[in-house]
């Protein structure tokens, strides 16, 4: 359903990212591919199973067309079943050049695309969803963010949970003082030294109560 993801791509990162000449995002809707006059991409599944799986024709069409335009690094389908999205996926990947990410809908795809075009399948948790638009929006952003460029300070990134398998430490701004609640001293110092070890120490601390499992990393 490419109406899910429009507004997504043409606002905030990803429309900075474009507009910068960063990023080319670029949405193909499965329809346009069909060669049927109904324009359908899914059908009963053989074997008896409930549900409406997404077929191989108009998939192929649409990978095929797209791989005659340029190479593509990584052919991404988003599935439940796939290996589990992290920080450092997202970081490999925004190193790549192109990339295409098929969103799957219905029961899901035929498994034959699986097995013959996807190079690599990503899921973002435990859990099912009604399409692949919401996952590709999450890894599409996850992404383009870390792309030189388009965040104005780029150490920002670099700073962010997961990237050294610690969550970030606490963030303060002004006020100093707000109905009593104080801004730790020492970010108040202005000794850089002293503030570096006071982030690592409570980035450690925070993993170890919120997410003991990073630190086995």
């Amino acid at each position: 359903m490419p109406e899910m993801l429009e507004p997504f791509i043409n606002c905030s990162i990803l429309k900075r990212a474009q507009d910068k000449g960063h990023a080319e995002i670029k949405i193909h809707n499965l329809r346009d591919y069909t060669v049927n006059k109904h324009r359908k991409v899914d059908d009963y599944p053989f074997g008896g199973e409930a549900g409406m799986v997404m077929t191989v024709q108009p998939i192929d069409a649409c990978i095929s067309a797209l791989k005659a335009e340029r190479e593509y690094d990584e052919v991404i389908f988003t599935s439940p079943d796939g290996e589990t999205f992290d920080q450092p996926m997202a970081n490999s990947l925004s190193l790549l050049n192109n990339i295409i990410i098929l969103c799957g809908h219905y029961k899901g795809i035929d498994y034959r695309i699986r097995e013959h075009l996807i190079t690599k399948e990503i899921s973002i948790g435990d859990y099912v969803l009604t399409g692949g638009e919401l996952p590709a929006a999450v890894i599409a952003d996850a992404i383009v963010r870390l792309i030189p460029g388009v965040i104005g300070d780029e150490q920002s990134a670099l700073s962010d949970s997961f990237q050294d398998n610690l969550l970030a430490p606490p963030v303060y701004s002004r006020p100093a003082e707000y109905k009593g609640w104080k801004v730790p001293d020492i970010l108040l110092s202005g000794h850089e030294a002293k503030i570096a070890e006071w982030r690592y120490e409570q980035a450690l601390e925070r993993t170890r109560r919120l997410r003991p499992d990073l630190l086995d990393k």
